[in-house]
């Protein structure tokens, strides 16, 4: 079998995921015969506004929260900045706390959002360190916070969407529990594939995006508990108990939340699915590439995800090498692959820049099998002698 002869082996999604059949069947009635707003009366918009219910009742249900403490938005980038820039303001206004803590590992939804603040709006910054693997230790968190009177949020990812590393929330979530600050996490990687419940990971904010689990582009959602201040991040309307303004995406919200109760209900075993080919993945290409190294948690790490530095290559080469053969995978964040600069992931991970630029992500789902991981074993080592041969880097 040629190469042009076999199918795509999608290892990015971790980037995105494609639409399940159920839940496009879902979503097409409401584009073509529920269209209604739902904030109109007649029964069009009734019928879209019993959609949003029911959907707002699914996400809570997941979640173990109450409705009410569901918002809808546009996306995972827009949740983290509604919950970040709206609670630090609202908190700031209402006790004069005036620092925000986070990591230097966060995606960039939330990192540019906390520099933002404090380059322009006077806030203070605090970025907790991790350790090699990209891990923040519950101990330096405590430190960062003191007796926490001048902190106006925290926020700290759940699962890493560069290396995969899983953060310990419930315990960073009790800290702060403690000193009555409240608590975010980006969630967007681990929907799916972590458990979600709100209380157990002692979180008052949680964000999400449909695109992440097998559902549509374009839509997402802000888990905020019930009394947890936060100014409107969108104004100009009553929309969402005027905590965010604008006619609900009915059809994309009735999508994602058939999206979450699909993965939901799967999630133990799909989990364990992609655990073994992830760690084949992983064993397979640190044996079989020299110069691999594994970036991120052996043991505290998404189900899906794969990451390393190959020294002597750039990852340009690589996936583009990868992409010939029939393999579509990532150098890190899809936010960021267009970008020259160094991963501000693995730079805070303490990896040499001259590793960093040989990053690869391979991030597994649904529609792989063990023989796309052998594909993958076979293909890779060849791609790199190919690139090292030709165009060698120092390693």
């Amino acid at each position: 079998m040629t190469t042009q002869d076999r199918r795509l082996i999608y290892m990015d999604h971790a980037a995105t995921t494609p639409v399940r059949p159920e839940v496009l069947e879902a979503m097409l009635p409401f584009f073509t015969e529920a269209y209604g707003n739902p904030s109109s009366i007649h029964s069009l918009g009734r019928r879209a506004s019993v959609a949003l219910t029911t959907a707002r009742r699914t996400i809570a249900e997941i979640l173990g929260a109450h409705p009410s403490e569901i918002i809808f938005t546009s996306c995972g980038t827009e949740s983290d900045n509604a919950a970040v820039r709206g609670i630090a303001l609202a908190r700031r206004e209402a006790t004069g706390a005036n620092r925000i803590v986070t990591t230097p590992v966060e995606h960039k939804a939330v990192l540019y959002t906390a520099q933002d603040l404090r380059d322009h709006f006077g806030f203070e910054l605090t970025l907790v360190p991790v350790d090699g693997e990209g891990r923040v230790d519950p101990a330096d968190v405590a430190a960062a916070l003191g007796d926490g009177q001048d902190v106006a949020v925290v926020s700290v990812m759940y699962a890493n969407n560069e290396v995969g590393t899983i953060q310990p929330i419930a315990e960073i979530g009790a800290l702060c529990r403690e000193r009555g600050i409240p608590f975010h996490t980006d969630a967007v990687q681990a929907a799916g594939k972590l458990p979600l419940r709100v209380d157990e990971l002692q979180v008052d904010a949680l964000s999400c995006s449909a695109h992440k689990f097998y559902g549509p582009k374009g839509v997402g959602f802000l888990y905020l508990r019930g009394g947890t201040p936060c100014l409107p991040f969108i104004t100009g309307g009553s929309h969402e108990n005027g905590r965010r303004a604008g006619t609900e995406n009915v059809p994309y919200i009735v999508g994602m939340a058939k999206a979450l109760a699909l993965a939901e209900a799967e999630r133990p075993q799909e989990t364990e699915r992609l655990q073994v080919l992830r760690d084949q993945l992983i064993g397979g290409i640190l044996e079989a590439v020299d110069g691999a190294r594994l970036t991120g948690s052996r043991r505290e790490r998404i189900c899906s995800h794969a990451s390393f530095v190959i020294q002597g290559v750039e990852a340009e080469g690589v996936l583009i090498g990868l992409d010939l053969a029939g393999v579509a995978a990532s150098s890190g964040s899809a936010c960021t692959s267009a970008s020259h600069r160094p991963s501000h992931v693995l730079e805070a991970m303490g990896v040499p820049p001259r590793d960093a630029v040989g990053g690869l992500r391979l991030t597994l789902g649904h529609s792989n099998t063990p023989e796309d991981v052998a594909y993958v074993l076979e293909q890779l080592p060849q791609i790199v002698a190919r690139i090292r041969s030709s165009t060698p880097l120092p390693i």
